[in-house]
Order: C-alpha cells, then structure tokens, then sequence
C-alpha cells in the first residue's frame, strides 16, 4: 500500500453488479483513483477527471502506461464517518441500500375532524332584531310607516306639516336619520313604540267585489283580516299594530290570488314590471275560441303606452262541469288592466278573470274566497327565487 502508483478500488460487489453501475455511466464522468503514500501513516487521494467530450463507456488506458490494460470503472462514495467528518468510500453507503430495497409508500393522509362551530352568542330573534331596529339609523318617513302611522308618503306629509316630534323639537325633513333605541319620537302627540311590528305576508283569495285598497272602505281587501286583528293585542303585547297594504292590485271584477303585506320593499319587488314576475291568469270566455283568436293574444296589444305580449297563451281542454271556454294566460309585465286589455283586443269578451300564481307560488286549492294564509319560509323562498333569478 506504501508504494506509488495507481491502486484501484474495484469492489468485487461492483463487478457483479452492471445492472447498477449502468445507470451511473450515464451521468458521470470517469474516475480514476490514485493513491500515493509518503508515509505509512497517511493516504492521499487524487482525482482527475476525464475530459467531458469523451463519450465512450470504456475506460481509456493509463496516460502513464499505454500499453497497460483498461482501468475499470470505479464509482466513488463522499460520506460521513462518525465523527462527522468527510471521507470517501467505494461502497454505497449501508441506508443508501436499505432505501433503495424498500418500496416507497405515500403517507395516508388521515382527514381532519370538522371543528364544530360555536354557538352564537344570542338566539336568531334577538339578532335579527338588532339588526332591524337598532343596529342602523333609518329615514324618519320609513320609521312612521314600518310602524303604522301611516304609508310611506302620508307620513312624509306628516312631516311636512310639523306633526312630528324627534327629542322634543320638531322635525320637518323626512330624510332625518333616526335610531328608535335612542330617539324619542311623537305622532301628533302620541309618542312612538320603541319596538316595531313585525314583517307580515298573507296569500288572500280576493273575492269579487272587493278592493285593493289600504283605506277603511267596507270592500277593501284589508277589511278581510279584521278577524285576525281581534288576537293581537294578546299574542303581541306592547308591539303597534301594522298597517296592511295590497302588493300589486287586482281590479274589483277579478279574483284570484294576491300578496298583502306590511313589507314595502317585498311589495315593490312584487309589483314593479321591472322585476318581470310572472303571473297565471285564468279567463273564462263568452263564446268560442278559435285559432285567430289566440293569434292576436299572442302578438300582444298596447297597454298605457306600452306594447305588451304574453309570455304564453293556452286553450284549455274542456271539463263537463265548465260550460264555457277557458284561456291560461302569463304575463310578466303586471300592468293595470294588461289580460283584459289582451283579451279584448282579440275580439273576445270576458265571463270571469282569476289569478292563479305568482312568480313560483300557486294559489293553494284549499284556499276559499276571502280566506288568506300567511306565507311560511318556504313559500317566500318561491318567491324569491325568481326574484333574484331576474335581477
């Protein structure tokens, strides 16, 4: 080992292995090791590199020997020993083996437990109150009307008249800011609730006759809840009573279904064209229907103004107990008059005109003349699923 010259360090697990030293050819370059010894104490390596454009996969022979045969092919390993220190080996180091030998297994992701959410600090009614009433100022004429007083431009004319009170001076703009948790209110000298009503939606079956307005009129539509007013003061003790309107009209001659409510933004949402909420008529007709009749519904006719078409038109099958023709019409527009107005422009002449549905609830069957219901959460969602379809 003392003696200079070239020592090659070719493990015979590396000759029996050309499968592995196959893939390592590839990539690189020759090595050739020599050792030399000054002493018998130390070893020094050196490496020299083969010129990167030889591309043979023989060793070339010795520079110093050429007639010695092909050094073989020695791969060289730098690791660390135990102390930690580099060192160069020709083996693979023992968990480089070990590694290679195991198959390589993905870890199993283990799924994380959904956090349960914590409970709110208060009940949906209590939030939901906060939110109405206390957590944003509003305009004094919207205060007056959710309370009751009055319709939203009534109550402005209240204002104007300086019949209205805010902390003891006198108010006479409607747009004033005010919070009812904080302001101190009075309506011709009757002082306002601190809590408001709440929202309230009835489907009523309109009868004929009746009207579709918010006044104290013998026919109005409003006059058909006197009986649910009797219990009111029992079920909600120290709350105004509401002020109920129509949303949308329907002409004294017609029946059907119709929207009341205390809610003015669901009524305008209801009621103005804009919102294109369709509504199903159904018009029983004096004579025979033919062909060129339902033509000229269908090309529309114009209306205050305005050139309206139905969304669709239908004869429908004749039933035993109905002697006369029936049209199912859809319209979407909801202006004043708009079936009738179709209908007569056709050359055809009404016996009776009934709304059947809004938007994506239907006049429930069970439902008898002058009977209303009060919409639950699953009816509003009906109805507001085509209203935000339209937006």
């Amino acid at each position: 080992m003392a003696s200079s010259g070239f020592l090659t360090l070719c493990p015979s697990y590396l000759l029996s292995k050309p499968a592995f030293l196959l893939f390592p050819l590839r990539r690189l370059s020759f090595l050739r090791i020599a050792a030399s010894s000054s002493s018998s104490s130390s070893t020094e390596f050196k490496i020299s590199f083969a010129p990167s454009s030889t591309k043979t996969l023989v060793p070339d022979p010795s520079p110093h020997n050429p007639s010695a045969p092909p050094l073989p092919l020695v791969i060289p390993w730098i690791v660390r020993d135990e102390n930690g220190n580099l060192k160069l080996q020709a083996t693979p180091p023992a968990g480089f083996l070990q590694a290679m030998s195991e198959p390589k297994l993905s870890p199993i992701k283990k799924k994380k437990k959904k956090e349960l959410a914590s409970a709110p600090k208060q009940s949906k009614a209590a939030r939901r109150f906060y939110n109405q009433n206390i957590k944003e100022s509003k305009r004094l004429s919207k205060v007056l009307a959710a309370a009751g007083v009055a319709s939203r431009r009534s109550s402005e004319e209240l204002i104007f008249e300086g019949k209205v009170t805010v902390n003891g001076s006198v108010c006479t703009s409607p747009q004033t800011r005010v919070d009812l948790s904080k302001d101190s209110i009075y309506v011709n000298g009757n002082r306002l609730s601190k809590r408001l009503p709440p929202k309230l939606h009835f489907a009523l079956n309109k009868p004929k006759g009746y009207i579709c307005s918010n006044g104290k009129e013998p026919k109005s539509v409003v006059s058909l809840f006197d009986d649910y007013w009797k219990s009111w003061n029992k079920t909600n003790p120290g709350i105004p009573r509401p002020r109920l309107f129509t949303a949308g009209r329907l002409d004294v001659a017609t029946t059907g279904l119709i929207i009341v409510t205390n809610d003015g933004d669901f009524a305008q949402q209801i009621s103005h064209p804009s919102s294109k909420f369709t509504k199903e008529y159904i018009a029983t007709i004096e004579g025979t229907i033919h062909r060129r009749h339902l033509i000229a519904i269908s090309e529309g006719t114009e209306v205050e103004g305005v050139h309206c078409v139905p969304d669709y038109v239908e004869l429908l099958p004749a039933q035993p107990d109905v002697p006369r023709p029936r049209l199912r019409i859809v319209v979407h527009e909801g202006r004043n008059h708009e079936v009738r107005e179709l209908i007569k422009n056709a050359g055809l002449q009404i016996h009776s005109l009934k709304r059947v549905r809004i938007g994506g609830f239907r006049l429930p069957s069970d439902l008898g003349l002058g009977k209303y219901t009060e919409l639950k959460e699953a009816d509003l969602k009906l109805l507001g699923r085509e209203i935000q379809g339209s937006t």
